[in-house]
């Protein structure tokens, strides 16, 4: 299998990622407003977690992980 030359900004799944969390943010903002303080927190964070979660993920591929 060939390793991958990039970071993990270049990878398909991180750019769907991005593209998920900037859709949640279009869409919080048509909330309505006794909505908004129930929902978006948690919607805005999970989104941010899916970048996060692959960056992390990306960086975990050392020698020591896998003894």
């Amino acid at each position: 299998m060939d390793e991958f030359k990039g970071g993990f900004e270049e990878l398909m799944t991180r750019k769907e990622a991005r593209n998920f969390r900037l859709l949640c943010a279009d869409i919080i903002k048509l909330f309505q407003h006794d909505e908004k303080y129930n929902l978006t927190d948690q919607l805005l964070r999970s989104s941010r977690s899916i970048e996060a979660q692959i960056a992390e993920g990306y960086g975990r591929y050392h020698f020591q992980e896998t003894i």
